[in-house]
C-alpha cells in the first residue's frame, strides 16, 4: 500500500513538473514573440517615408487632440505642415477629420482645425469637415466618403511621421487611389511615449486588417 501511495505521489509530482515546464516554455515563447513583434512594429513605424504627390485633389489632415477650444501643440504641428503643402500648391482643398474629444468641448477636432486654417487665411469654402471619426481607420473611411461625394480621386494624407505607416496601410486597405503621405516630425510631443503607444496601435491595426481580409469587420 505504501509503495502504491509513494508511486502515485511520485507520478503526481512528475506531472506537475511537466506542466510547470510546459507553462514556462509557453510563457517564454510568448515573451520572445512579443519582443520580436514589438521590434518589427517599431521598425515599420520608423520606416515611414514622406513622399507627397506634386498635385492632389485634396489634403486630408488626420485629427489629434484638442485642448479645449484650441488645437493641441501636436495638432498644430499637423496644421502648420498642411499649410506649407497648401501654399506649395499641392492641393487647394482640405478635408479635416476628427470627432469630439470630450463631451464638454465646444468644437470637434475637425471644427478646431477649420478654425485654425481660416484664421491662417484659408477660405472656409475650401475646408470640408468630417466630424465623427474616433480612430485613424474612421478618419480615412469617412474622409473617403466625402471624396466620393464630390468626385475627388486623389489625396495627400497629412500626419506625424510616427503615424505614417499605419495611416498608409489603412488608406491602402480602403482602396485609396495611389495615396501619398506628407509627414511632419514633432518637436513638442514626448516621442518615447507616442511611439510606444503607436506600437500597440499598429498591433491592433494588424489584427483588424486580418479580420477585414476575412470579412469579419
Amino acid at each position: 500500500m505504501r509503495q502504491e501511495i509513494h508511486k502515485s505521489l511520485s507520478q503526481t509530482g512528475t506531472k506537475k513538473r511537466a506542466w510547470y515546464r510546459r507553462g514556462m516554455i509557453t510563457l517564454l515563447s510568448l515573451v520572445v514573440l512579443g519582443v520580436l513583434w514589438s521590434g518589427y512594429a517599431y521598425w515599420k513605424i520608423e520606416s515611414a517615408v514622406s513622399s507627397p504627390s506634386e498635385k492632389a485633389d485634396v489634403g486630408i489632415i488626420l485629427g489629434a487632440s484638442m485642448w479645449g477650444d484650441q488645437p493641441s501643440p501636436g495638432l498644430r504641428e499637423r496644421l502648420e505642415h498642411a499649410l506649407v503643402e497648401y501654399h506649395a500648391g499641392r492641393f487647394d482643398t482640405f478635408i479635416v477629420s476628427g470627432g469630439l474629444d470630450k463631451p464638454g468641448y465646444p468644437y470637434t477636432e475637425a471644427e478646431g482645425m477649420r478654425n485654425f486654417l481660416v484664421d491662417a487665411g484659408v477660405p472656409e469654402e475650401r475646408i470640408f469637415l468630417e466630424n465623427e471619426a474616433t480612430s485613424t481607420y474612421e478618419n480615412l473611411l469617412f474622409s473617403q466618403a466625402i471624396m466620393e461625394e464630390h468626385g475627388w480621386n486623389t489625396a495627400i494624407i497629412i500626419t506625424h511621421d510616427y503615424h505614417g505607416t499605419r495611416a498608409m496601410e489603412v488608406a491602402t486597405t480602403l482602396g485609396y487611389d495611389h495615396p501619398s503621405m506628407s509627414l511632419t516630425e514633432s518637436t513638442v510631443l514626448p516621442m518615447a511615449k507616442h511611439k510606444s503607444r503607436e506600437v500597440l496601435a499598429y498591433t491592433k491595426w494588424t489584427a483588424d486588417r486580418l479580420l477585414i481580409a476575412m470579412g469579419v469587420l
